[in-house]
């Protein structure tokens, strides 16, 4: 079993210059080794699921070792109080998004992403929206009433909110309207209230989705398949 340290020597040898600028990009910042997706994916599948490696990872507040202690963080053992330290210690939004997607398959995930969705530090309220994204597209048990309120809210909020919240929040008006006919309904509505959605991207060539034709696109997908 590797430890820790072991870990990010492993992590630091992999990494690349190249890499490391393209993350600086996405506003990682300096404390990043450079590893690409398809070796951390790798190195994933050879620890495997290790929940105290995980949280020795985050602790060491590496880019790069963070990513990976998402990926093989238990999410049972994901505990309310471990998930609010994490969800306070991001810093961008590729580790934002990461989290999100690991607090959606924690057993409170609801909690978290209802207390996170009203906070008012940027990545907290992004990990908060980006984490109702995440239900709406996993949780079919949600009744169409349970998005309602959060319809209202990006249509009244979206435009005054930080710039990776306002992000986040046209990524859950997406997901949300990818449910059911219902819903995509809903959801177009908001969107052409809200109109165009203006994010900066920095040195990025990224784009925010334009959510209505997003909505259509996906609707048709699965309409088809």
């Amino acid at each position: 079993m590797m430890t820790a340290q072991e870990v990010l020597q492993e992590l630091e040898t992999l990494g690349s210059e190249q890499t490391r600028k393209t993350y600086r990009r996405h506003g990682v910042g300096d404390n990043v080794y450079g590893v690409s997706y398809a070796a951390l994916g790798a190195l994933k599948k050879r620890i495997k699921s290790n929940h105290p490696l995980a949280v020795q990872l985050w602790a060491s507040g590496n880019h790069d070792a963070r990513i990976l202690a998402t990926m093989i963080a238990d999410p049972a053992q994901m505990e309310e109080a471990l998930l609010e330290a994490w969800a306070h210690d991001l810093g961008n939004y590729v580790v934002t998004g990461a989290l999100a997607d690991l607090a959606g398959a924690s057993p409170t995930a609801r909690a978290c992403m209802e207390r996170w969705t009203t906070a008012d530090e940027e990545w907290v309220g992004s990990a908060g929206w980006h984490l109702l994204a995440r239900l709406a597209l996993t949780n079919p048990a949600l009744p169409d009433a349970y998005f309602a309120p959060y319809l209202a809210r990006i249509e009244r909020d979206i435009h005054t909110q930080k710039n990776r919240v306002r992000y986040a929040m046209n990524s859950a008006l997406i997901a949300i309207g990818q449910r059911n006919d219902a819903l995509a309904q809903a959801a177009l509505a908001t969107a052409a209230t809200i109109g165009r959605v203006h994010v900066d991207h920095g040195l990025t060539s990224c784009k925010t989705p334009d959510a209505a034709t997003s909505i259509h696109r996906a609707r048709a997908r699965q309409r088809a398949g």
